[in-house]
Order: C-alpha cells, then structure tokens, then sequence
C-alpha cells in the first residue's frame, strides 16, 4: 500500500475518496495508522479488505464508473 502511495502519488485526502468510491469508508486517523513503521505503537497492518476495497475504488477513479447493463 505504501508502494502504491508513492507511485501514484496519493495523499492521505485521495485514498480516502479512492475508498469511498468502493463504498468503503476509512477515516484518515485510520489510514495514517497503515502508513506508520512497523515498530511504532500505533502501527496498524493492511489488510486484505483494505487493499482489496482500495484497488476496486482506484478502477473506478482511473476509468469512471462502470456502464449500466441495458
């Protein structure tokens, strides 16, 4: 996730409305938990769901929404 941060260079604001965009809501105390060093006490891993919810929203924020079925 922090690799991704970095190469689309996304911040804090951005991920969150990537994640909203999958309906899934984060709050940016949250997110600066995942972006912590390992060793800090607050350090929160990313999950699956997380990175899953953010790949999904990033679709959507790069090619718009998918197109209704007629």
């Amino acid at each position: 996730m922090k690799k991704l941060r970095v190469a689309l260079q996304l911040n804090d604001e951005e991920i969150v409305n990537i994640l909203k965009l999958a309906n899934f809501n984060i709050t940016k105390s949250e997110l600066g938990a995942i972006f912590r060093k390992d060793d800090h006490p607050n350090f929160k891993p990313c999950g699956d769901q997380i990175l899953r919810n953010f790949l999904n929203g990033l679709v959507i924020y790069k090619r718009g929404p998918k197109p209704e079925k007629e």
